[in-house]
């Protein structure tokens, strides 16, 4: 349920696109949600879609990209993805350090007609 008020913000910052542009309605957006930001992208699409309704938003089309979480070996430097149960780097094996990526959480885009 903590996908709610994110997605309140969304719908306010699109319609605020939409009126400074002058547009009758947003078409489409994409939001970028990083796997570690605990949102649920299938939640934040239900809940855009009933907070949309009566706003300039209603019907838009939402494109949401994940972003997989990375880990960084502090030995040699790697980026790679998690396996399950196991933080060691394919390359070297030394437990891997959590990095930014896959924290992502934004607006990457708002089309307007």
């Amino acid at each position: 349920m903590h996908e709610f008020p994110i997605t309140e913000q969304i719908v306010k910052i699109c319609s605020k696109r939409c009126g400074d542009e002058g547009g009758s309605g947003v078409t489409k957006l994409k939001l970028v949600c990083g796997e570690r930001t605990g949102y649920v992208p299938e939640s934040v699409q239900m809940y855009f879609d009933i907070i949309s309704v009566d706003t300039p938003c209603e019907g838009a089309a939402v494109e949401i990209e994940t972003v997989r979480s990375k880990m960084r070996c502090p030995a040699c430097g790697k980026l790679f993805y998690r396996k399950p149960l196991s933080f060691e780097c394919p390359d070297c094996g030394t437990d891997g350090e959590p990095t930014e990526i896959g924290k992502e959480f934004y607006i990457e885009y708002i089309e307007v007609e």
